[in-house]
């Protein structure tokens, strides 16, 4: 064992001494799950830090792009405005299509089964 970890067990059991870990919420309870089970070992620290940052996938990034657009695109009064939103909602659509092509997922049972009732609760069409 190293002396970090040495270092680090011996103040975990002074903690235990002292009752600091006595009433702690959520005592005694299972811990909830991760939500990056399905990320492979190797990934899980990069991803963890990218959360953390609040960085988005593309993916994600994308879908949170064609929500706003569609939001602007229904408020918006003018109509020059709004043609310029439509093409940028209609180029973020396509990039959204291409990437999940490029994944695979066109090819996904549940995706296939999915897609218009995505593509709708997306962009409200």
């Amino acid at each position: 064992m190293n002396w970090f970890a040495s270092i680090a067990d011996e103040k975990i059991r002074e903690a235990i001494r002292k009752g600091e870990f006595d009433n702690l919420p959520g005592a005694g309870k299972p811990l909830p799950p991760e939500d990056d089970a399905m990320v492979p070992d190797e990934l899980r620290m990069a991803y963890k830090v990218l959360k953390n940052a609040g960085a988005l996938p593309e993916e994600m990034q994308l879908r949170k792009d064609m929500v706003t657009l569609s939001d602007l695109i229904a408020a918006c009064r003018d109509e020059t405005e709004r043609t310029m939103l439509r093409k940028e909602l209609s180029m973020k659509k396509v990039r959204y299509q291409t990437l999940m092509s490029d994944r695979g997922w066109h090819s996904s049972g549940a995706f296939l089964d999915y897609e218009q009732q995505i593509l709708k609760k997306m962009t409200d069409e």
